[in-house]
């Protein structure tokens, strides 16, 4: 789509030369032929670094742009950029082919998608959906009713349980001024590596640009949430009913128990123990067990519990 097109669809002008763009990505991800979006103070210092053919953005940020960035400003960036990815999403069934391992076992009533690919000795069960363009490894068990949206990736020796839903599309809308809401159509794919187990009615959110990204070895209960561009160290576990919000990313071991939850854009420190019913709302820098909320060391969780307890008998 040419620059000129989108400054029509969007009702921005723009000065500059007239680009051909190709799809949607982050600051740090965007090429040359694509369009980015800077609404958030937080990633400031990677708007100067950006190689994005142009960014939609307020214009009091202008002099941020690299010289090689055309700018498209506007009061509303967020807004904008979710009305545009409607354009630059894909379609939804291909046609094309797929490449499935003779060794692979596919049971009746499997549905797979055009352009997908199966490995050696992977089991596909009954009632199971594969979309298109998904890449499944070899030695993997697809559980009755999964769900794997399209160009998801799975490595080998992966389990995933039934009623399990992969890349589906992530809670996010932008708002007009009017409270109406705006659909962000998530542009982005799931990736699982190899040796994962993920429980039966879990999701993974796609990301809304690039990845969500499981890492080796991690271990999902039953009724977990993973949010769009989350990342999962590896060897983590995350027990049923915990949740992270989109863009979080946890260290290698990391173990959130039964309805511990994080807010999104934080960091988790590897090793890190969260205790069940945790809240996270801040970046966990140093490695140790929380729980509460708000999170505070559990052993100093535990004391508070046993003085209000105290309180409570007088």
């Amino acid at each position: 789509m040419k620059l000129s097109e989108i400054s029509k669809i969007l009702e921005i002008k723009f000065d500059g030369e007239d680009k051909e763009i190709s799809g949607m990505n982050t600051l740090m991800d965007a090429k040359e032929d694509e369009i980015s979006f800077f609404d958030n103070k937080k990633y400031l210092k990677e708007l100067p670094n950006t190689k994005a053919g142009a960014v939609i953005l307020k214009e009091e940020f202008k002099d941020y742009l690299p010289d090689n960035t055309i700018g498209l400003f506007t009061d509303e960036p967020y807004l904008k950029m979710a009305m545009l990815t409607k354009y630059f999403a894909k379609p939804l069934i291909q046609d094309e082919p797929s490449n499935i391992s003779l060794f692979a076992r596919i049971e009746d009533n499997v549905s797979i998608g055009g352009n997908s690919e199966i490995g050696d000795n992977t089991l596909i069960m009954s009632g199971a959906v594969i979309g298109a363009n998904v890449k499944i490894g070899k030695n993997c068990v697809i559980y009755p009713n999964v769900v794997i949206y399209n160009d998801t990736i799975i490595g080998d020796n992966v389990r995933i349980h039934g009623g399990a839903i992969i890349g589906s599309d992530g809670f996010g809308y932008a708002h007009t001024k009017m409270g109406e809401h705006v659909k962000i159509y998530h542009l982005g794919y799931v990736e699982i590596e190899d040796d994962v187990e993920i429980g039966a009615n879990t999701t993974v959110d796609r990301g809304a640009f690039g990845k969500t990204l499981i890492k080796k070895g991690v271990k999902i209960d039953n009724l977990v949430q993973i949010g769009h561009n989350s990342e999962i160290g590896e060897y983590s576990i995350m027990v049923s009913q915990s949740g992270v919000a989109g863009s979080t990313k946890l260290g290698r071991n990391v173990v959130m128990g039964g309805q511990a939850a994080t807010a999104g854009h934080l960091e988790i420190a590897p090793f890190t123990q969260l205790a069940a019913r945790s809240g996270v709302t801040k970046s966990i820098k140093e490695t140790g067990v929380y729980g509460g909320f708000p999170l505070m060391p559990q052993k100093q969780w535990l004391k508070l519990q046993a003085k209000i307890a105290g309180l409570l008998k007088k």
